[in-house]
């Protein structure tokens, strides 16, 4: 069973009868193992996502580049206050995003889903929903597998790597694999499962990478927390029955031709946006000074 496109998907789908079930049989037939051992592997997967935000909530932490630390603890303590402008649910998600990249910042056991630089999306998406929702595992990996499969397509289609894309392919995919989880968790269609994913690339569209001196850490921590944001707020759209104009295919090869003019100073080189601002040139001296 194999799936190029999302209206491929979709057709397997109603095959097949749900989402889930296609891209279980697609992941073994690709990989040669059976379904339960897609299935471990997920379970795999799911324990280092909730670790690595555990770890990040521990204590306050000084990363590689002594730029981020502490981050998702401050979000963590804003959960204390009344009077907050997000909902509570919202803030817990992204300070677990944070704390993923801080862990990752500095070294640590992270799930690159599908990248480093936005590994705390998936995992803070798919954690406040167990959480909020009091789910069991079970839903939670079946909503992984399907965030899997949007991210299968948009490789196929076009990139996962912000030095080929910029960061609309790193958090812009992260985002839409997360917002794909949220619905299929949340009972939604399969074809809600594609128009949640469209929107959130489509929001994310042409978003640069320019990590200050070339670590993953300015500004791409805060962009998994727009990320996290705009997974949930795709999600809420596509289960609202909201539809998205522009079908999830052509926003995928869409972002395939913004990343194909987008100038390589905007794709991880740091050659340009954040990274060349008088600030962010200031941290790369310094802390390529610390290491000579």
């Amino acid at each position: 069973m194999n799936f190029n496109t999302g209206k491929e998907l979709l057709d397997l789908t109603q095959q097949v009868g749900n989402i889930y079930e296609v891209i279980l049989e697609y992941e073994a037939y690709t990989h040669h193992i059976k379904k339960d051992d897609v299935v471990k592997q997920l379970e795999k997967s799911w324990s280092i996502m909730q670790a690595s935000i555990k770890t990040g909530l521990e204590k306050n932490r000084t990363e590689k580049g002594f730029m981020i630390g502490g981050e998702a603890l401050k979000m963590q303590d804003r959960l204390k206050e009344k009077d907050t402008l997000c909902s509570h649910s919202l803030i817990k998600a992204i300070s677990y995003g944070l704390s993923v990249m801080e862990v990752n910042a500095c070294m640590g056991k992270i799930v690159a889903c599908p990248t480093a630089g936005s590994s705390g999306v998936m995992p803070a998406i798919l954690l406040n929903l167990k959480e909020s929702m009091d789910l069991t595992d079970e839903a939670i990996i079946k909503g992984l597998l399907v965030g899997s499969g949007i991210g299968i397509i948009i490789g196929k289609n076009a990139t996962l790597s912000g030095a080929q894309g910029g960061c609309q392919a790193e958090v812009g995919s992260a985002s839409a694999m997360a917002a794909a989880a949220a619905v299929e968790i949340m009972g939604g269609t399969p074809q809600m499962v594609l128009t949640a994913s469209a929107i959130a690339i489509q929001n994310l569209l042409g978003l640069v990478c320019d990590p200050v001196a070339g670590l993953v850490e300015e500004p791409c921590q805060k962009r998994n927390a727009i990320g996290i944001a705009n997974a949930l707020i795709s999600a809420e759209m596509a289960l609202a029955g909201i539809n998205n104009l522009i079908p999830f295919d052509e926003v995928v090869q869409a972002m395939r031709e913004v990343a194909d003019i987008m100038p390589m100073s905007l794709r991880e080189t740091s050659e340009g946006g954040i990274a060349k601002t008088p600030t962010g040139k200031k941290y790369e001296e310094e802390i390529f000074s610390l290491n000579e």
